[in-house]
């Protein structure tokens, strides 16, 4: 089972700036597609944006702009660029493989990441 990782979440300042990222082993070489959720405290998890075999890049509305993803397959790592961050961004940020583009079994079937915290102060 693929299994990510995030990290580089952390507090910041109203319009701050962070990189997340998401290491997954083998979700490159297997062809996955990954997802960036968020869950807040008290709230459903919602979907934020997603990055294909091929770099095709979605976004959820509320991103408006501010966030890039992207990646290094050879890190086997996607990045969340987040920029111009708003308290409504404070969130547990979470990660995981899709099989939308590549039907390959073992993306539509990783595991969910731990989490990073991100938290944005006004």
């Amino acid at each position: 089972q693929i299994q990510p990782v995030e990290s580089g979440g952390r507090s910041v300042q109203t319009g701050g700036s962070l990189q997340l990222a998401c290491t997954a082993p083998g979700y490159a070489s297997q062809k996955c597609g990954v997802d960036w959720y968020r869950r807040a405290s008290g709230k459903e998890r919602e979907w934020v944006a997603s990055i294909s075999d091929d770099d095709d890049a979605r976004y959820a509305d509320f991103v408006e702009g501010r966030f890039t993803i992207s990646k290094d397959e050879v890190k086997d790592t996607v990045y969340l660029k987040m920029n111009s961050l708003k308290p409504d961004d404070t969130a547990t940020y979470v990660c995981k493989t899709n099989d939308e583009y590549s039907g390959v079994r073992a993306c539509a079937v990783g595991a969910w990441g731990r989490g990073t915290q991100v938290t944005v102060s006004s």
